[in-house]
């Protein structure tokens, strides 16, 4: 997945964010700080998960012995769980854009407004929180996604084989 496609999209949902947040401002209800936690709380449990894939993986290229001095033994990772994580980031990455983009656009209207309007300055606070946890969880989905990547084989990076001629 292309980060330009991921910034091109929270850029396109700021502006319709902005315009929606600046139209009805007053309409809305009270933005509350914790809106934006569940997005932080997946950004860890996909870096958690990120951590782990990528710690079995390689235990499981490098062939390690089921127990060496006292580790644990390594579990073989199952191709569809890779599968299903790489997805997994891929529509995590794209949520979390949106999310940054409408985030965004509630700040660029509430940030100015803090010293005019007194709902703006909670308001703020929770739109920092969430442009935060937005992009954690399109860092997160982005590694994760790279650690569910088949590393090239030693035969890609050689080249393709000559073919023989008859």
């Amino acid at each position: 997945m292309a980060r330009r496609d991921l910034a091109v999209l929270a850029v396109g949902v700021a502006v319709a964010a902005w315009l929606v947040v600046r139209s009805a401002y007053g309409s809305l209800p009270e933005l509350r700080w914790w809106l934006p936690v569940p997005l932080g709380v997946l950004a860890v449990a996909e870096l958690l998960g990120a951590r782990t894939l990528r710690a079995r993986l390689a235990a499981q290229r490098d062939r390690r012995p089921p127990a060496e001095r006292g580790a644990a033994p390594v579990r073989p990772v199952e191709p569809m769980l890779v599968a299903r994580l790489a997805v997994l980031a891929q529509a995590s990455a794209y949520v979390g854009a949106v999310f940054a983009g409408l985030w965004i656009g509630v700040l660029v209207h509430v940030g100015p407004a803090v010293s005019r309007l007194q709902a703006a300055g909670s308001d703020t606070v929770t739109a920092v929180l969430g442009v935060v946890c937005a992009a954690a969880l399109v860092v997160a989905a982005l590694w994760l996604e790279s650690v569910c990547r088949v590393p090239p084989s030693s035969r890609d990076e050689a080249g393709p084989e000559p073919t023989a001629r008859p």
